[in-house]
């Protein structure tokens, strides 16, 4: 695991707050701002871990809160964040804590499901690491399993024999080079279409795991630690493909070190984690008196502000600090304010930027600049059926100004709009397109009125878009 840290460490070092913005700019338009904000926020990490001494755990992250209406790219900054970072990330509700204990989950459960995904990360990492290896392990029981040998075998089943395959009598070097020749045979795809049988170990569901996720964390702990675990091996009779990835994943299993990537991941999850905190503004309250949901909306608060100032959580991987996990809050605060917060909690998100509200310009960027631009995606969603669309710039103009109109005349879902309008303006063409063949088909500014025309005039928008 350690020469895995080095590499990530030199990615770290290069990510500098220029770089981070320049990469989040290949897939969001706008919020120069936001994208400053959680580029140094991103950056100090690395500065973090550079400080020799005590200081460093003096230091804690500068969290950050975005304000801005929905579908300005609030969620997608800070997943692209993450990503960027490869740094374990989960994204939650914040109105879904509301009235703990009767529809709600504790709020804890945020920081259990940073385990969780900072554990998968680092197991499927392992696993790829580990896979060449695995592979060949697996290439030589399915050999095995082949083409029984006369001397003992680590896997001794009874396989299918090769048609011709040599007697136990005849000399070791005979049957080591008609091994070779079946390890090409198997390399080169020849005996694809043929049938094994292989013995499996399967590892079956823990009786504990039923209860995941559901608020009785403590008790899943306790009761995966007194149950034993459930495996067993299963005899099956499969094709050659599927027996080498069932063997691979088995001796996968053997490979990886679970209780190191185990330790790894938790240590990941402290120094790199990422909890994003959506609809903030929903909990925004205080009791003043009151009684009902603001009750509930501050309890919410009160059950965060420990978890963000820093705590320790157990999880079944084992205890969790998150004292230097980085918390990204967001919300439209249309009706509630930020200063509607209990004043711990504004205090933990010291840095506040505000997104700006997309014009129409900002939809046709949204459309054509991004990596994964919905004209490019539509492009090639339709380009597997032989439909070649030439979505030409004046059409591109015409379905911003239509998406922004509709933002106004009802209500504004920022660029989310954009997908409705796309598949509005193509649905016919998408159904059509298996029977059309192959052809290229312009759309202009004229194809998108008529095609919109409906959704322009009536003045009853909800009946065409949702």
């Amino acid at each position: 695991m350690a020469e895995s840290t080095r590499p990530a460490s030199k990615r770290a070092e290069a990510l500098t707050p220029r770089a981070i913005v320049e990469e989040l700019d290949r897939y969001i338009v706008g919020q120069r701002a936001a994208k400053r904000a959680v580029a140094v926020a991103l950056r100090n990490r690395w500065r973090r871990q550079q400080v020799p001494g005590a200081m460093r755990d003096e230091i804690s992250p500068k969290n950050i809160m975005l304000i801005g209406p929905t579908g300005v790219g609030k969620t997608e900054i800070a997943r692209r964040l993450a990503k960027l970072a490869n740094a374990p990330f989960v994204k939650v509700e914040a109105s879904k804590f509301t009235e703990v204990g009767y529809v709600g989950r504790d709020v804890d459960s945020m920081v259990r499901d940073l385990a969780e995904t900072a554990v998968s990360m680092l197991r499927e990492e392992e696993r790829e690491r580990a896979r060449p290896r695995a592979r060949e392990h697996a290439e030589e029981r399915l050999l095995d399993a082949l083409l029984p040998s006369s001397r003992p075998m680590r896997t001794p089943t009874g396989a299918i024999p090769l048609p011709g395959a040599v007697s136990p009598t005849e000399p070791a070097s005979v049957e080591n080079a008609t091994r070779e020749d079946l390890r090409r045979l198997l390399r080169d795809g020849k005996l694809n279409d043929r049938t094994v049988e292989i013995d499996v170990t399967e590892s079956g569901q823990a009786f504990a795991d039923v209860f995941s996720g559901t608020g009785m964390e403590e008790m899943v702990l306790n009761l995966q630690n007194m149950l034993p675990q459930n495996k067993r091996t299963k005899h099956r009779k499969i094709t050659v493909p599927e027996a080498l990835e069932a063997l691979t994943d088995e001796e996968l299993g053997k490979i990886v070190d679970m209780d190191r990537v185990t330790k790894e991941a938790i240590r990941r999850a402290e120094q790199d984690g990422i909890i994003f905190i959506d609809e903030l503004d929903k909990v925004a309250g205080r009791e003043g008196g009151g009684h009902g949901p603001d009750v509930s909306r501050e309890g919410v608060q009160r059950d965060l502000l420990p978890i963000v100032e820093g705590s320790t959580v157990s999880t079944k991987y084992g205890a969790l600090k998150t004292d230097h996990v980085l918390f990204i809050a967001a919300g439209a605060f249309h009706v509630a304010k930020p200063k509607d917060l209990i004043p711990e909690l504004q205090g933990r998100f010291p840095i506040r930027v505000e997104l700006e509200s997309l014009t129409d310009a900002d939809f046709v960027r949204i459309l054509t600049e991004p990596e994964n631009a919905l004209v490019k995606q539509y492009t090639a969603l339709l380009a597997t059926e032989k439909v070649h669309l030439d979505i030409q710039q004046d059409a591109v103009a015409e379905i911003a100004r239509v998406a922004a109109d509709v933002n106004q005349r009802m209500e504004n879902i920022g660029a989310r709009r954009l997908h409705t309008v796309m598949e509005k303006l193509l649905d016919e063409l998408s159904f059509e397109a298996p029977d059309l063949g192959e052809q290229t088909v312009p759309i202009t500014a004229q194809y998108v009125r008529d095609r919109l025309h409906g959704l322009l005039e009536d003045e009853d928008l909800s009946q065409y878009v949702l």
